[in-house]
């Protein structure tokens, strides 16, 4: 597996969840101040970063281990699906699309009906965690697949923490022209088929295209998620 696909795959899984993240701490930050919200994005980074060392490391030596390609797979299959799935049901119009703009205007009521800073640290500290430790699982899954992985997917996730932090700074709002709903979809797509290769490769299965046969299990998951969307539209107008 190469690693810039490795990046690119933690790059969007992670602005994804940042932009639920800078979502709340945003609220925090305007509404009980600036050194409250740090406290509780900074406490969960920590966190996150010593979840991510220890587990990263143990994983990048067992990535000699027989079998460990399944393991990760499944992992991927794991949280993939659940995102997938998720799409699959907003775009078929089962449940609603995620509205930053609704979330940033609940988080804001909720601050503003206490005075307590303890409520913003532990709410920017909740929603920071929440929302990368997803994206921690993705990255230390990765770290067993090669050796350097680690390397790529803790960048790729990082740049993509970075560049959610500075368009948050700037526009000082919620990030509502993201297009999170597709985002979530493509990630999706992705874990899912990098999941179903993995977990092939450990049990033996080999393929003549080698790392292109993941790009024909991405357009076989697309079909079906759109034939699926398709089919819950249909069945819903009935």
């Amino acid at each position: 597996m190469t690693g810039p696909i490795l990046a690119g795959t933690t790059f969007v899984a992670s602005a994804v969840e940042c932009v639920e993240a800078a979502t709340i701490v945003l609220a925090v930050a305007l509404t009980r101040g600036l050194r409250v919200a740090l406290l509780g994005t900074v406490g969960a980074l920590f966190a996150l970063a010593i979840f991510i060392a220890a587990f990263g490391a143990l994983l990048v030596r067992a990535s000699a281990l027989h079998g460990i390609e399944t393991v990760v797979g499944l992992f991927l299959l794991y949280f993939g699906w659940k995102w997938l799935r998720k799409a699959i049901y907003r775009y078929a119009g089962r449940i609603p699309m995620r509205d930053e703009a609704a979330n940033f205007a609940k988080e804001n009521e909720r601050l503003r009906e206490t005075q307590d800073d303890r409520l913003g640290i532990a709410m920017a500290f909740q929603g920071v965690l929440l929302e990368g430790f997803e994206v921690a699982i993705i990255v230390v899954s990765f770290a067993a697949t090669s050796h350097g992985a680690l390397d790529w997917s803790i960048g790729g996730a990082a740049l993509a923490a970075l560049l959610v932090a500075l368009v948050a700074i700037l526009a000082h709002r919620p990030l509502t022209n993201v297009p999170e709903n597709a985002l979530k979809f493509i990630v999706g797509t992705m874990l899912v088929s990098l999941g179903l290769f993995w977990s092939a490769t450990g049990l033996g299965f080999t393929s003549p295209l080698g790392d292109g046969m993941i790009a024909l299990l991405i357009a076989a998951t697309l079909a079906l998620s759109f034939a699926s969307i398709a089919r819950l539209r249909k069945s819903s107008i009935r």
